[in-house]
């Protein structure tokens, strides 16, 4: 038996978005999902809070059937124009594009010799102010809840002694102390997931996504569709949380004699399960690997 096809992400967001007549793209980035939105008849209302990514994306696609819109998916003013905008689907591709790691200034990368800056909008405290000035607790926190490191605290502690005598600059004062707090076999899969875990505090990413999701769901018309394309672990928990509690008809505590919620399902998850990347694209694009998409039929609002 030939075993079923497993559409790569790009084709399962086309399929979701099929017979859409107003998108939204929440995270444009290069402008790939904005410009297939598009070709699939959409109008798209095209987010995205990097200054550089919007300008690049609007300059190669233009503004016909396009409407750009500067900002962070969770902020009030952005969600009041996707509300007022009524879409029939939205999609959130979470994470950051290869531009970002490949150019040095903006400072997502832990080659050597890169600012560590991290900031998406170009705005605020960058990555160094953040590592430089709050309380070894909170690092702590950040390295277990973002990173899954089970030697947070010791990790903390490193980088608060350290930045005494130096303050952190560059992405080698990072490396370094993650080296000396996880010993000589740490290499760049755990650069790679700590320094995300900075990113996601700099940027203030899960708030964000929590904030956003259930807005957004609401400004979707009856029968629209919520996709979410998530690359870390503390992303998909927080989406395949909301998107479980709204597909439940009842979500009063254990043991309440008498509902006082809702009482109805708001929707429900479609796909059931996440889909994942396929071995092929995955070997285009490794950072694949860790995606997982997940959909949400939405059946009314609240």
């Amino acid at each position: 038996m030939t075993a079923p096809h497993v559409p790569v992400l790009a084709d399962a967001v086309a399929q979701l978005a099929s017979g859409s007549r107003r998108a939204v793209d929440a995270t444009v980035g290069d402008g790939g999902h904005t410009q297939r939105l598009r070709d699939l008849g959409a109008e798209v209302l095209a987010v995205d809070c990097d200054p550089d990514a919007l300008a690049g994306a609007q300059e190669r696609l233009g503004s016909s059937g396009i409407h750009w819109v500067r900002g962070r998916f969770g902020a009030p003013e952005v969600l009041r124009r996707i509300q007022e905008f009524g879409p029939d689907f939205a999609l959130f591709d979470l994470g950051v594009s290869s531009r970002h790691f490949d150019d040095a200034g903006r400072g997502f990368s832990f080659r050597p010799n890169t600012v560590l800056d991290m900031r998406m909008d170009r705005s605020g405290p960058t990555a160094a102010d953040l590592l430089n000035t709050i309380p070894r607790d909170e690092l702590a926190t950040i390295f277990r809840e973002y990173a899954d490191e089970r030697k947070a605290s010791r990790l903390a502690t490193t980088i608060t002694r350290r930045r005494q005598r130096q303050p952190f600059r560059i992405s080698d004062d990072l490396v370094n102390a993650i080296r000396a707090a996880l010993g000589p076999r740490s290499g760049p899969s755990d650069f790679a997931r700590l320094f995300q875990a900075v990113r996601v505090a700099v940027n203030d990413e899960l708030r964000q996504l929590e904030r956003a999701l259930p807005a957004v769901r609401a400004a979707l018309v009856p029968g629209g569709r919520l996709a979410v394309i998530s690359y870390h672990s503390g992303e998909d928990r927080i989406v395949k949380r909301m998107f479980r509690e709204w597909a439940t008809d009842c979500v009063c505590p254990p043991g309440q004699p008498v509902c006082t919620c809702r009482g109805r399902a708001l929707g429900q998850r479609d796909p059931r399960r996440p889909i994942v990347s396929s071995d092929r694209e995955i070997a285009m694009n490794p950072r694949a690997r860790s995606a997982k998409l997940r959909g949400f039929l939405c059946g009314g609002h609240s």
